[in-house]
This record gives structure tokens, C-alpha cells and sequence, in this order.
């Protein structure tokens, strides 16, 4: 049996330790100074975003993600101090983000979405929007959909993808709005005394502003009519109200004033 080399084991024994030993001493120092960096910057995020009043849900996503992605940094440094080859560990890493990006192409474009429309804020809830080709007043926006209520109380789920690449109509971000209303009579109506009615109609109805002042212009001389565009400005709250006592009281005054408001119709002349 041959002798074993005590010291010249040991020699090597004490040379991995110096180099080894001391990369892990750095590795664990790199491990508590990035840790610490790394929560420094989520609580400066964190505070940025407060500032700009982000969504509650969208501020606990974005420094989550952004720490997360961090923290896999952190650990591609400390591989590499400890002479890990890391290049194919990113590569890795590359490789199934791009698959799983491939994977969840339809959804990754909805969370796209959500986050544009929760930093930007097209509407809010609350708001009464059109978008999709659907009406509603926004029940909740989350990071992949937005839930309408319609009119009739349907409820709507939009894709926050094709939300926010595509046209989006909020009729709440401004306090006025103006009610475009076109009302026909008959082309044997007088048009002064016209003007005259549907104007009292729209000064005697209490949520129709002063400032701007409501409008009446006579638009067009259609085939069977000639169409008044009634145009009173209101608050936005009150826009539907409004827009049905409005054509109420245009049909209800009109009558008063035996002026007609024609249907379609066609005059045949015989020879």
C-alpha cells in the first residue's frame, strides 16, 4: 500500500480554500449588497409610482416583476464570480422566455394592453365608454380584460389587447357634453316660429347650460322635411336624461304650435 502525501494534500486542500473560499465569501457579499440595492430600488419604484397614482394592482405587479427579474440578475453575477460558466445559462433562460412568449402570444398582448391602459388611463372606472363597438360604463379594469356594464345591465369582457389598439370613445372625461338632437317639420312650417319653439323647449329645461349656450340651426332640407339641428350643452350625468325630455318636449311643443313633424313620404303626379 503506498503512503499517502499528508502534506501534499493538505497544500492542496489549504489552495482550493483560498480560491474557493474566498469567491464564496464574495458571492455571499455580492448576495447581501445586491439584496439590499434590490430593495432600495423596489421602494423607490414603489414610491414613483405612488406619485403618479397608479393602480394599486398595477404597482404590486410591475416592482414584483421588475424584483424578480433583478434578483435573476443577481444570480447570473454570482454564477459568474464563482467561475460558472453562465453564457449558456442565459442563453437557457432566452430560449424559454421566447417559447413561452410564442406559447402566450394572445395573452402576453392583453397584459401588454392592461398595463398601457393602467398607466395612461384612457378611463377609469366609473367611465362611460365605447370601445369594441360596445357602450358601457367600466366596471373593473384588470391586467388582461375590462368588465363593461351596458346600458341594460349586460355585463361585457373586453380583451385589453384589442382595447388599446383600438379606438376608444370616453364620454365622462369631460364635464360637458353637448346633445346633438335633429327634429323635421313640415316644409309648411314657419321657420322663425320654428326656432322660436325648440329654443323655449331647451331654455325651459333646467339641466340644459346657459354657458355654452344652446343652439338651434336650421341643417338640412331633406326630401320630406326640414331638419333643425337642436344642440343644448349639459353635464355629462346628464346627457341621457336630457337627450329623452328633450324629444319629448320638442314633439309635445310642436304639436302645441300645430307645427307638423312629417313622415316619409312621396308626391306622385299624374299627367
Amino acid at each position: 500500500m503506498e503512503n499517502i502525501d499528508v502534506d501534499k494534500w493538505m497544500n492542496k486542500l489549504i489552495d482550493f480554500g483560498s480560491d474557493y473560499g474566498l469567491k464564496v465569501l464574495g458571492a455571499i457579499l455580492i448576495w447581501i449588497i445586491g439584496s439590499w440595492v434590490i430593495k432600495r430600488i423596489k421602494k423607490l419604484l414603489v414610491k414613483a409610482m405612488d406619485k403618479v397614482e397608479y393602480d394599486e394592482s398595477l404597482e404590486k405587479f410591475i416592482s414584483s416583476l421588475i424584483v424578480v427579474a433583478l434578483k435573476i440578475l443577481l444570480v447570473i453575477v454570482i454564477l459568474g464570480n464563482l467561475g460558472i460558466e453562465t453564457t449558456s445559462f442565459a442563453a437557457l433562460l432566452a430560449a424559454a422566455g421566447l417559447a413561452i412568449g410564442l406559447a402566450l402570444q394572445g395573452s402576453l398582448s392583453n397584459f401588454a394592453g392592461g398595463v398601457l391602459i393602467l398607466i395612461f388611463k384612457p378611463y377609469k372606472t366609473g367611465d362611460f365608454i365605447e370601445a369594441q363597438g360596445v357602450m358601457g360604463v367600466v366596471k373593473e379594469i384588470e391586467i388582461f380584460t375590462t368588465k363593461l356594464n351596458t346600458p341594460d345591465n349586460k355585463e361585457v369582457i373586453l380583451p385589453n389587447g384589442a382595447v388599446s389598439n383600438g379606438n376608444i370613445t370616453n364620454y365622462s372625461s369631460e364635464k360637458k357634453r353637448r346633445v346633438d338632437i335633429t327634429m323635421g317639420v313640415s316644409y309648411d312650417a314657419d321657420i322663425k316660429q320654428t326656432k322660436e319653439v325648440l329654443l323655449k323647449v331647451l331654455t325651459d329645461n333646467s339641466k340644459v347650460l346657459k354657458d355654452p349656450a344652446p343652439v338651434i340651426l336650421l341643417g338640412e332640407l331633406a326630401d320630406s322635411s326640414v331638419n333643425f339641428k337642436v344642440r343644448p350643452w349639459v353635464l355629462s350625468g346628464d346627457y341621457w336624461d336630457v337627450y329623452f325630455e328633450i324629444m319629448e318636449a320638442c314633439k309635445i311643443e310642436l304639436d302645441k304650435a300645430s307645427i307638423e313633424i312629417p313622415y316619409p313620404q312621396m308626391d306622385i303626379h299624374k299627367k
